[in-house]
């Protein structure tokens, strides 16, 4: 089993499940008492939500290269950065440190086509509904159109997102907002939706809304087990 170097802390409370999903998986396919070989550095993501609303995305990349030479030097041999919005440097970690970094969008953009489907909702924070770092890849790759909600329902996403979810409030209220956002995405042509923040699925379940969902942090942590076992 190839070593997995986990990028985390944004926030813990999805890296947790990282973990737990990780570990099960291993546990799922290998039997016994098995478990997954896993390096993880955890940063302080009050530093990182500073830097991310303040824009400054040099000083992030640099903070994220310097985690994932840390893993690598401690043996990792590749690495999962566990949360959608840091991919936005996911190429620049490879680059520069050497490294494979398993891409987030690349693996859920391989489960979306799996279910024959050509256009999907996101939802994340703003950078990643807003910038083209996620949705490019989905279309360059995979040629899935991908569709966001609109300014109003950007912020609300977000705001939930930082202030609830990354806090780990789970709130009624927040999901009946989800749900109806979703519901809007489905009624402008989503055939599903990815959660393309690794604490909505916190929030919103399959059994919430009526359209496929694409959990990536499941399908992400499920990935990096089957890539460290590819032999």
């Amino acid at each position: 089993m190839k070593i997995i170097g986990l990028i985390g802390g944004m926030s813990w409370e999805s890296s947790l499940e990282y973990y737990r999903i990780i570990n099960e998986t291993a546990k799922l396919k290998l039997g016994g008492l098995h478990s997954a070989k896993c390096l993880m550095y955890s940063v302080d993501f009050e530093e990182i939500e500073v830097l991310q609303h303040q824009n400054k995305w040099d000083e992030l990349t640099n903070i994220m290269i310097d985690a994932a030479e840390k893993l690598k030097n401690g043996g990792a041999d590749f690495i999962i950065i566990c949360t959608n919005t840091m991919h936005k440097m996911a190429s620049d970690i490879e680059e520069r440190v050497g490294i494979k970094v398993l891409h987030i969008a690349e693996v859920t953009g391989e489960k979306i086509i799996q279910k024959g489907m050509k256009k999907v909702g996101l939802l994340g924070t703003k950078f990643t509904m807003e910038q083209d770092f996620y949705k490019k890849v989905l279309k360059d790759k995979f040629n899935i159109d991908v569709v966001i909600p609109n300014e109003n329902e950007r912020e609300i996403l977000h705001e939930i997102i930082y202030n609830e979810l990354c806090k780990g409030v789970i709130s009624g209220d927040s999901r009946e907002k989800y749900k109806k956002i979703i519901n809007n995405l489905s009624l402008n042509g989503a055939e599903g939706v990815v959660l393309g923040c690794t604490e909505i699925p916190l929030l919103i379940k399959q059994e919430d809304v009526n359209i496929p969902v694409f959990d990536t942090t499941t399908i992400h942590a499920i990935s990096a087990v089957e890539f460290a076992l590819d032999k």
